[in-house]
């Protein structure tokens, strides 16, 4: 098994090294594990034969930290962490948060505000001559001037502000292995700007060349302005974002111009095999076991990751900017040697927790021939309707899990990444559900209806909600077919563009004829990089251009939120008021169509325990309630990668 990277001097000088090749930065703790995107970054560059050391959560007041090993020799590699720095310090509220999941001992404060922009100035504040590359998801989805809900404002691209010589966006390892080969043949950033899946900018009056076609989208002064141009430009930039057809993208930031290159090539299932089979500890540095551990480590140590992208497209994820719509999943080999090292581990116990990824249930592009024509433009594959085209077959994921199941030392295989239950609903042979139920389910399934309103839904870009109704049908059949008490688990959104309080009251009195009770409720958060947040900044649909009704106010947002737990005693008081403020006095009261009962109660009511810390009070038909485990919060943009991956479902709620 290969050692951690050296995090020190003394480490590095160990090895025999007087100079590192690269140094990667990193926001978080160092965790060795694919899930972490700048592990695979550090072990890819490993790999190729450059050496490498790891600087994680170094000190941001000074410099002084990033002159620990000394200049290297080629480029300092920084990213902010696997999510964005501003929601791992912020609730959707834009509270700070009192713990951080990916520092050790789960401490809050261990990485600066906009951390990638710090990292890099500060690198360059050591050592001015030395290039700077940016990635991870802080980076990839500020490439372009965005609006930031933080500062509530359009900042411009994060290479203006940070200083940094290239951007590497999405995916990174193609743009990776490029990047540091040319270096080592002795060529500079401004030399590699033909690569593909990077960004850079042009120095002030130099002239602007690109070969082949090329678009421009609204300058950044015009964006920040205009709020029309703001949606234009978001519209643009996700259409160019397919590896076959993107073009390259031009933004005008005073006198320099922001260019993004086309986007890089996705990995082929043997390139992403190789990347799993880097010599990983799939582990955090030993050097934090005193200091309580790394909890982010939890959900994946014994966790498999089967595919990359995701073609459900919705408005408010940042996969579709970042991994991209086209899916690409690792062969069974790959997977089932993973496995097998799982049972060496003396902390698995004979269960796999999930074997998924962005959506579990997505093992291969939605239609024959996307590798060729690109994903279609103008037209997504499941909203508003599934197209005629799209390829909903299970078959391999059932195969996979099958021969996972039966490996020896293996007791359980769970899925507990999202399930697309309307591509599930696709499979008329109903055989991937009824193995799901019986074999991958523990107790409780997570979907991801996020409202029933199908107004709201549409700006979600989810499926109407007769699609969820009909999986609930499908769902409860199989369970009783297979003769098993199973919950689903739904995730639900308040206040995302489009909703009016009207529509969260009608999802309210929705939860109530399903008897389902979340405590747990998403408040929107307006995340860089995505479409939905370019409704929330401009009121406008980017995609038609068309007026979107905002939630913008915290009393507003508050009473959303408090509407779909109508049914907490302690907030009686704030779900009248949410009632009264939207017409539906009608649903206060103690008949069974009530949402609450007035202030005062009823002769012999007995406000209902509100559920226990930690729990989630679900219900199955019929009505009979039972506490089942809280499951792990997430953000709306989900999931693992540091360098090129997505913002993780470690993020805690507002």
């Amino acid at each position: 098994m290969a050692d951690f990277l050296p995090i020190t001097k003394q480490e590095m000088e160990a090895r025999g090294w007087d100079q590192a090749d690269f140094v990667c930065v990193t926001g978080d703790a160092y965790v060795d594990h694919p899930s972490f995107g700048i592990a695979i970054i550090s072990r890819l560059l490993e790999s190729m034969g450059f050496r490498v050391a790891m600087l994680s959560q170094p000190g941001f007041k000074t410099e002084k930290d990033f002159r620990r090993f000394g200049r290297p020799k080629y480029a300092f590699m920084i990213t902010a962490g696997n999510i964005d720095s501003m929601v791992a310090h912020y609730t959707a509220a834009n509270r700070p948060r009192r713990d951080d999941a990916y520092t050790p001992g789960n401490k809050a404060g261990k990485r600066p505000d906009r951390a990638a922009t710090v990292y890099a100035r500060l690198a360059k504040a050591a050592y001015p001559d030395c290039p700077v590359v940016l990635g991870g998801i802080e980076a990839s989805l500020r490439r372009f001037a965005h609006y930031d809900y933080w500062d509530d404002t359009v900042r411009p691209s994060i290479l203006v502000d940070s200083g940094a010589d290239l951007l590497s966006y999405g995916m990174g390892e193609h743009q990776t292995r490029e990047i540091a080969q040319r270096f080592a043949a002795g060529q500079t950033p401004r030399q590699m700007r033909d690569i593909r899946g990077i960004c850079y900018l042009t120095d002030p009056g130099e002239a602007l060349a690109l070969p082949g076609e090329q678009v421009s989208c609204a300058s950044y002064e015009k964006v920040r302005e205009n709020k029309l141009s703001y949606a234009k430009a978001a519209a643009l930039q996700l259409a160019e974002q397919d590896a076959v057809y993107g073009k390259p993208i031009v933004q005008k930031h005073g006198d320099r111009f922001l260019v993004q290159t086309a986007p890089s090539p996705v990995l082929t299932q043997a390139e992403l095999d190789q990347v799993f089979a880097l010599p990983f500890r799939r582990a955090y540095h030993p050097s934090y076991e005193a200091l309580g551990g790394v909890k982010a480590i939890e959900e994946v140590e014994l966790s498999i990751m089967q595919n990359r992208g995701c073609f459900g497209a919705c408005n408010f994820c940042a996969i579709t900017m970042h991994q991209g719509r086209q899916v690409v999943s690792r062969s069974h080999e790959s997977i089932l040697a993973e496995a097998r090292a799982f049972t060496q581990n003396p902390r698995f116990k004979g269960f796999i927790n999930d074997v998924g990824g962005p959506t579990a249930n997505f093992r291969h592009p939605s239609c024959k021939g996307q590798e060729t024509r690109g994903i279609c433009k103008g037209r997504r594959c499941l909203f508003p309707t599934p197209c005629k085209n799209l390829d909903a077959d299970h078959s391999d994921y059932i195969a996979l899990l099958r021969e996972l199941r039966e490996l020896p030392g293996v007791k359980k295989v769970f899925i507990r990444s999202g399930i697309r239950y309307d591509y599930l609903n696709l499979d008329k042979s109903g055989q991937f559900l009824d193995e799901l139920v019986r074999h991958h389910v523990s107790g409780q399934l997570k979907v991801a209806p996020e409202h029933c309103v199908n107004a709201v839904l549409s700006k979600m870009g989810k499926p109407p909600a007769a699609a969820f109704e009909q999986f609930c049908t499908n769902f409860y059949a199989a369970t009783k077919r297979a003769g098993k008490e199973q919950y689903l688990v739904p995730y639900l959104m308040s206040s995302h563009p489009g909703c009016r309080l009207q529509d969260a009251v009608e999802l309210a009195l929705f939860l109530k004829r399903h008897h389902m009770r979340p405590e747990q409720v998403q408040d929107f958060y307006p995340t860089p990089g995505t479409i939905s947040t370019a409704m929330f900044y401009t009121g406008l649909d980017p995609f038609t251009l068309e007026p979107v009704y905002v939630p913008r106010t915290q009393e507003e947002k508050r009473r959303q939120r408090v509407l779909l737990q109508y049914f907490v005693p302690e907030n009686r008081r704030e779900v009248i008021a949410a009632l009264l403020a939207a017409g539906r006095g009608d649903l206060i009261g103690t008949g069974p169509n009530c949402l609450v009962p007035p202030m005062g109660g009823r002769p012999g009511f007995r406000p209902q325990a509100a559920p226990a810390r930690g729990n989630t009070v679900r219900s199955a038909p019929g009505g009979q309630t039972r506490r089942t485990p809280a499951p792990q919060n997430r953000t709306t943009a989900n999931h693992p990668g540091g360098h090129h991956g997505n913002q993780k479902k470690h993020a805690k709620k507002a």
